[in-house]
């Protein structure tokens, strides 16, 4: 088995065009401009490995999602597939990515056809993409998604199944044809609370049995660390902190990561931590230009945020873009002008 990435993201970016009116595009300055969707997201997606994507509505996750899956055109950077760049792809390439990155969509009541049996529903990629032994094939994801005895639901149409069964069959759906990655659109969001821990942990077991890469989506971090080894945290298009799980969730080193994790309610009446100090929305992505995402809505801000952080190595594979964590160069205006100071924010945070 190759060592390399089986998906490679280099300062991927997807941008939309913002819907405007006559007078809009009739003023210079109000015309053209670009909802930062997607925003230099740079990361590998390796094979027996969960990778999260993390943050509010609005970050650009599902948007990055949809770019992995080939629905969207990434308008700069680079993403390949297996050393591959997407753009270079012809008909038959096309096909080939198609088949071995496969999407588990967020709500399992509609993303079935009700018009088709589970047998229908499994059956249908298998003959999209020409694959022998389809029974057998079919009988055996189902026992994997422990959706046994076989016979029991291949007849049933989708309302005759609960929501976990019908989530059960979109995995299978998506493992049927042996993929090399799976994309989790928040998988679990439309499910109770016991059948999502089911779900989890399903997803678990079989990214490492089925030799998988695992992409999850989710905005609820306490769901995260069933399924993923690394967490990468995204704000505004524009991933802040990204590295292992326990890592991130145990000491958090962005602010914005800070907060989403005092944000998780914690089963426990006398625990005492402290509150997120987090106010207001994320901005609307539009001609967002330089400087941190997060800067008017983080209690850390400073006047070297109106700058774009370089990334932090804490560990060779954790990292955090962030002024608060590097030494950087800072202008301060005295009486007599501008003065250029090296500075250390880290070692003035730790000391105050």
């Amino acid at each position: 088995m190759s060592d390399s990435p089986v998906i490679e993201l280099r300062n991927l970016k997807k941008y939309f065009n913002q819907s405007e009116s006559l007078r809009d595009s009739l003023i210079p300055w109000r015309s053209g401009n670009k909802i930062q969707a997607v925003d230099g997201v740079t990361m590998s997606i390796n094979r027996n490995e969960s990778t999260a994507i993390i943050g509010e509505s609005g970050c650009g996750k599902s948007t990055l999602l949809n770019t992995l899956m080939g629905l969207y055109t990434p308008t700069g950077g680079e993403l390949l597939f297996e050393g591959q760049d997407v753009s270079e792809f012809d008909r038959k390439d096309w096909k080939r990515f198609r088949r071995n990155v496969q999407i588990i969509f967020q709500n399992p009541f509609e993303s079935l056809n009700p018009k088709m049996t589970v047998r229908k529903t499994l059956k249908e990629p298998l003959e999209i993409h020409d694959q022998d032994d389809q029974e057998r094939r079919i009988r055996d994801i189902l026992e994997t998604v422990e959706l046994a005895p076989a016979e029991k639901c291949l007849g049933r149409m989708p309302e005759q199944l609960s929501g976990g069964e019908k989530q059960r069959v979109s995995i299978a759906r998506a493992l049927v044809l042996d993929p090399d990655v799976i994309l989790a659109d928040e998988p679990v969001s439309m499910l109770d609370v016991s059948t999502q821990t089911a779900i989890l942990n399903l997803l678990s077991r079989l990214t490492h049995e089925m030799d998988v890469a695992l992409v999850y989506v989710s905005h609820d971090l306490s769901t995260v660390s069933y399924v993923c080894d690394e967490i990468n945290v995204m704000y505004l298009g524009r991933i802040v902190e990204s590295g292992p799980t326990a890592n991130i969730i145990d000491d958090p080193k962005h602010p914005y990561s800070q907060a989403l994790i005092n944000a998780v309610p914690v089963p426990d009446p006398y625990y005492r931590r402290k509150r997120a100090k987090l106010e207001g929305a994320p901005k609307d992505p539009i001609n967002l230009g330089e400087g941190c995402r997060f800067r008017d809505r983080c209690p850390e801000r400073m006047e070297v945020c109106d700058y774009s952080a370089e990334f932090h190595e804490e560990t060779s594979d954790w990292h955090v873009a962030c002024h608060l964590y590097y030494e950087h160069a800072t202008d301060q205006k005295s009486g007599d002008g501008v003065v250029s100071t090296e500075t250390s924010v880290a070692t003035e945070v730790e000391s105050s």
